[in-house]
């Protein structure tokens, strides 16, 4: 199967999985999924993620969710860029996220980083989701 936006694949898997009340998901390995997980274990939305490699197959993410007295830490997660429409920001044009209790992950010339730490940066980039 062919997946045209692995990044909001891997973000549906997560809502998906703690919908259904999942301790883990898994998804399939990349390089950009990888930095949004270290992104999203950094903030404290997951609690962590390993890869797994399985006989001749390729090689997996799997996600461990994280829930605070039985319900999702993560309320809402959207793709916000997507293949079709890319969403790009400046520094002075990040907005916070539900007045900083949530973050946008950006992918900016230094790296995948959380919106506050683009501030600390003082670089801008393209807008890949938001999580609150």
């Amino acid at each position: 199967m062919s997946i045209n936006d692995p990044l909001g694949d891997m973000l549906t898997r997560i809502r998906n999985g703690q919908m259904r009340g999942m301790n883990k998901v898994s998804t399939p390995a990349s390089t950009l999924r990888k930095r949004v997980l270290d992104v999203l274990v950094d903030e404290g939305y997951i609690r962590g993620y390993a890869e797994v490699t399985q006989i001749q197959a390729k090689p997996e993410f799997e996600i461990e969710l994280k829930y605070y007295e039985g319900k999702p830490v993560i309320k809402d997660i959207e793709r916000i860029s997507t293949p079709g429409r890319r969403v790009y920001s400046a520094i002075k044009d990040l907005k916070p996220v539900r007045n900083g209790l949530g973050i946008q992950i950006l992918s900016t010339p230094k790296g995948v980083m959380s919106d506050a730490h683009a501030r600390d940066q003082n670089v801008g980039g393209e807008i890949l989701c938001r999580v609150f």
